[in-house]
């Protein structure tokens, strides 16, 4: 298990589960968005195939600690380099949601590739309240995700969501009930830590490629980022045990 001040990464089964446990809410400084940069690169490395992004505190994170970005000991990495490592971690990453996710803890979520939520969470963009706009990616994630309409929504108006009205637009994944969270969650990790690790991180490219690039851009570097996937022992796995269980002929025959 790594152990850091307010970022907890330890390996169960296959799941690298990320906690944060800032008190009393998980605010946002620079430190500790290195630290959770640090243990999402590090889940690999620990025997992880999968990361879950949980909290230990009464909120996922009510947003930045304004006071904490002040020193230089507290100085975060550059907003675009976080999010650049958040998302291209090469592990599937799941973020459990429960209370309040706002401003840049609702950003640390959007930068995940699946997000769920529990019926009682409350996810916003808030910080036009303040006169700011969100610093950490959130105005192009929420339009990735919802479109340019309901992204300028979300975030203009400042809002705390419903998380049944953000499934509905596509920003979330799926809602479950608060008391469900925890198993429903872990449930999902250990579905994919179960699942191709190379074939994921294949999938993850070619989705950041069409989104930022294009379709044509991912078409274009199919083929390159897939070579992997052919070299991966899973592939072969996946094929003899496709051979055996006779599932093949029923394939192709439509059956």
């Amino acid at each position: 298990m790594t152990d850091g001040q307010h970022v907890r990464m330890e390996i169960d089964g296959g799941v690298a589960v990320v906690t944060m446990a800032k008190r009393p809410h998980n605010l946002l400084d620079g430190v500790f968005l290195n630290s959770l940069v640090e243990a999402f690169e590090s889940a690999a490395d620990s025997g992880g195939r999968v990361i879950l992004l949980r909290s230990d505190m009464e909120h996922f994170s009510a947003g930045a600690d304004v006071d904490g970005f002040g020193g230089d000991e507290q100085r975060s990495l550059p907003a675009a380099e976080i999010l650049d490592r958040l998302e291209n971690v090469g592990l599937p990453t799941i973020a459990a949601v429960h209370g309040l996710a706002l401003g840049g803890g609702f950003e640390v979520a959007l930068a995940c590739d699946f997000i769920m939520a529990g019926t009682s969470a409350r996810l916003g963009l808030v910080e036009t309240t303040l006169g700011l706009i969100p610093l950490l990616g959130g105005v192009q994630r929420v339009v990735q995700r919802a479109g340019t309409a309901r992204g300028k929504e979300i975030v203009m108006f400042g809002r705390r969501h419903d998380p049944a009205v953000l499934e509905r637009w596509g920003v979330i994944n799926v809602v479950v009930a608060d008391e469900e969270l925890d198993a429903a969650s872990m449930s999902w990790a250990r579905q994919l830590a179960t699942g191709p690790t190379v074939s994921y991180a294949a999938v993850k490219q070619l989705a950041a490629t069409a989104a930022n690039e294009g379709v044509r851009a991912a078409d274009l570097r199919q083929e390159q980022i897939a070579e992997p996937v052919w070299a991966s022992a899973d592939l072969q796995t996946g094929l003899q045990a496709f051979a055996e269980s006779g599932a093949g002929s029923a394939f192709f025959e439509g059956k």
